[in-house]
């Protein structure tokens, strides 16, 4: 078996529809491919779905809600083949990118992982190519202050610098669509569990590197990623695993002293928000809105931020 695909569905029926045939409608030989969908524990018919109209789909139904990082782990173990390609299910791939990204890891033998170019629903450029996070990175990235953040520390994060049909070496790829070869999953393992869901490919591109490997971002495999549809449900929940995730990385990789300073800076600007908004919905500005907004940031100010 040459390459193995493993998507995680929750609740995403359509778009998980859409995934699989594009897979199938893809530049792969017959047999030289499986795929592996772990669902957990959707209640939209995701997987009648995929028993009914892909058959040949290797179905990995869960009892429960196992999570994003647990349910790629789970599909892994399961996996045979040389390449396993972790990918979302809000995803569809151009019918060359999953070759190119194989013969890519085929000519590398120094390169463990490596992401394609991904596109927004409209077609335009998603960036996915990282270099390490920094401090100030975290303090400015999915927050408030991100309008603000000076220019140079985004340059630098998403490698502004370089084209986006590039081949070049980063530090890390995100994880809507992330190749790996068996060796490197033998050599570490899987994907950190501590990780809910968000950060883990981030984790386990440093983990890649440090152990010797390198990560590559391919600009000529395109994919298209229509992006957070199952944490779209569930708005309160997805910022607590977002910055808690993103908490635990600095806590493993730079230390105690670099996660409280992380957190406490997070929690006070989810409390800055808080009482924004508390003042707004007070003056009658959208009042529906700011109240619901009040009520996700009072459920992370709750949660305390605390990373395993």
């Amino acid at each position: 078996m040459r390459l193995s695909i493993i998507v995680v569905n929750w609740n995403v029926q359509d778009m998980l529809d859409s995934c699989l045939a594009s897979i199938f409608a893809a530049d792969l030989a017959p047999g030289s491919f499986e795929i592996i969908v772990v669902d957990s524990a959707s209640d939209d018919n995701s997987v009648d779905l995929v028993r009914e109209k892909y058959p040949a789909v290797v179905l990995l139904a869960q009892a429960e809600n196992v999570g994003f990082t647990r349910g790629n782990n789970i599909g892994l173990a399961q996996a045979r083949g040389d390449y396993l390609l972790l990918l979302n299910p809000d995803t569809e791939v151009s019918g060359s990118a999953l070759g190119l990204l194989v013969g890519y890891l085929e000519g590398n033998p120094g390169v463990g992982i490596v992401g394609p170019h991904t596109l927004n629903s409209d077609g335009s450029h998603q960036s996915t190519r990282r270099r390490f996070p920094t401090l100030m990175t975290g303090v400015f990235e999915s927050t408030w202050l991100a309008a603000v953040a000076p220019a140079g520390i985004e340059r630098e994060y998403r490698l502004l610098e370089t084209a986006d049909n590039d081949i070049i070496m980063v530090d890390w790829v995100q994880g809507s669509a992330l190749m790996l070869r068996r060796e490197l999953y033998r050599a570490i393992g899987g994907l950190d569990e501590a990780y809910v869901m968000y950060s883990e490919e981030l984790d386990y591109c440093r983990r890649a590197k440090s152990a010797g490997w390198q990560v590559a971002y391919h600009g000529g495999a395109i994919i298209t990623h229509h992006g957070g549809k199952s944490s779209e449900q569930v708005v309160a929940q997805t910022l607590v695993h977002f910055h808690t995730s993103k908490l635990r990385y600095f806590r493993k990789h730079h230390g105690f002293g670099h996660y409280i300073s992380l957190r406490c800076i997070l929690l006070l600007q989810f409390a800055w928000q808080l009482a924004l908004e508390a003042v707004k919905g007070a003056l009658g500005h959208k009042r529906g809105l700011r109240a619901e907004r009040v009520r996700q940031y009072w459920q992370v100010l709750q949660s305390g931020l605390k990373a395993k």
